[in-house]
C-alpha cells in the first residue's frame, strides 16, 4: 500500500513539473504571438507600401550609398545558376556578379527567366534599398525572394497558431500543477492530440488559401480561433456526454 502512494505522489510531481514547463513554454509562445501582431506583421505591411511607393531613380543620377530608396537598374552578368525541383527541398538561385553586387539570389520558383538563364549571360537586376528585388533580360522579368510582398496573412495565421498553442499550454499545464491527479479530459490522448494538430491544420489551411485568394488578414486570425474553439467545444462536449453516461 505504501508502495502504490509513493509511485502516485511521484506521478503527480512529475505531473506538476510537467505542468511547469508546459506553462513556461506557453509564455514564449504568447511573445511570439505578440511579436508578430505588433511587429512582424505591421512591417510587412509598411515595408511593401514603401516598395510600392517608390520610384525610379533619376536616370542621370549616380548611386553613392548601397541603401537608395528608389528603384535602380543594373546590369550585372550570370555566372551560375541552380533549378532543383526537389520537392520540399527545391532549390531555385542564380549567382551574380557585377561591380556593386556579387551574390546569390533566390527565387521562389524556376520560371519564367530563372530556368532560362545560362552561365555568361547578362541581365538587369531592379535593386531597392540595397536588395535586388527582380531580375529582367530580354523583357522577361522574374522577382526574387527578397521583392516585398503583400503577404500578411501567413504572419495573421501564424500568430494566431502561437496565441492558440500559448493558451493550450497555459490550461493543460494549469490542470497539472492544481490537479495531477485528475486531468479529466487535460491529456494529449484526449483532447491534447486533436487540438494541437487543429490548431496546426487551421493555421495553414485558413492562412495559406488567404494569401491565395487575398482575403485581409484581419479575418484570418477569427476564422483560425473560430475553428479551434469548436473543435474544443466539440470535444468538451463529448467528454461530459461521457460522464453522464458513466453515472
Amino acid at each position: 500500500m505504501t508502495g502504490l502512494r509513493e509511485v502516485t505522489a511521484f506521478r503527480a510531481g512529475a505531473r506538476r513539473v510537467l505542468g511547469l514547463l508546459m506553462i513556461v513554454v506557453s509564455v514564449a509562445l504568447a511573445a511570439g504571438c505578440v511579436l508578430a501582431f505588433a511587429d512582424w506583421l505591421p512591417g510587412n505591411v509598411a515595408r511593401y507600401e514603401e516598395y510600392r511607393a517608390a520610384e525610379r531613380c533619376a536616370a542621370d543620377s549616380t548611386p553613392d550609398v548601397s541603401w537608395e530608396d528608389c528603384l535602380r537598374e543594373v546590369e550585372l552578368n550570370i555566372v551560375d545558376t541552380v533549378v532543383d525541383r526537389g520537392g520540399r527541398n527545391s532549390e531555385y538561385r542564380a549567382t551574380v556578379d557585377s561591380e556593386r553586387f556579387q551574390g546569390e539570389l533566390g527565387f521562389g520558383d524556376p520560371g519564367p527567366l530563372l530556368e532560362t538563364l545560362q552561365v555568361g549571360d547578362k541581365a538587369v537586376a531592379t535593386v531597392w534599398r540595397g536588395d535586388i528585388v527582380a531580375l529582367t533580360k530580354d523583357g522577361v522579368r522574374q522577382k526574387t525572394s527578397d521583392e516585398p510582398r503583400d503577404e500578411p496573412q501567413m504572419i495573421a495565421a501564424g500568430g494566431a497558431g502561437f496565441g492558440l498553442l500559448a493558451v493550450l499550454g497555459l490550461i493543460f499545464g494549469t490542470a497539472r500543477l492544481v490537479a495531477p491527479r485528475n486531468l479529466g479530459t487535460f491529456t494529449w490522448s484526449r483532447s491534447g492530440k486533436v487540438l494541437f494538430f487543429t490548431n496546426l491544420a487551421a493555421t495553414f489551411g485558413v492562412g495559406l488559401p488567404a494569401v491565395w485568394l487575398g482575403i485581409p488578414w484581419q479575418l484570418v486570425t477569427p476564422a483560425i480561433v473560430a475553428v479551434v474553439l469548436g473543435v474544443g467545444i466539440f470535444l468538451l462536449g463529448i467528454q461530459r456526454s461521457a460522464e453522464a453516461g458513466a453515472r
